[in-house]
């Protein structure tokens, strides 16, 4: 179980990276810097979240801060998608990371429920 935690921060870790090469990347224009503004803040805040989460003080603190984590993923899969469109960065930059965040988003929702329904068993 340890070890699962410590290779899904790493993902997130690698993920963040990932988000500010991306933000690095975004051009110097007033839509550049928002969403460059936005996209930092929402992409590199799930790793810093899910620590938090592993030292949770109880079970709901632990949804609590899992589902802060998702809300922000969630959150940078739009301006990701949004970076995509416009096009503001080379979309062969974006696709693997896209992918990525939607594997995360994935077992953030897992995680959650599965927290959820053991809840009850407490």
């Amino acid at each position: 179980m340890k070890d699962q935690a410590n290779n899904l921060e790493e993902r997130l870790v690698d993920f963040a990276v990932r988000i500010i090469g991306v933000v690095e990347a975004l051009p110097d224009s007033k839509a550049g810097n928002h969403i460059a503004g936005q996209l930092i803040r929402s992409g590199t805040s799930p790793a810093p979240n899910y620590g938090e989460a592993q030292s949770a003080e109880s079970r709901n603190d632990f949804i609590h801060k899992m589902k802060v984590a998702l809300k922000e993923l969630r959150e940078t899969l739009v301006w990701l998608k949004i970076i995509m469109r416009k096009p503001l960065c080379p979309a062969e930059r974006l696709t693997q990371l896209i992918q990525e965040n939607d594997e995360l988003i994935s077992i953030f929702v897992t995680s959650v429920k599965t927290a959820q329904t053991n809840k009850g068993k407490d």
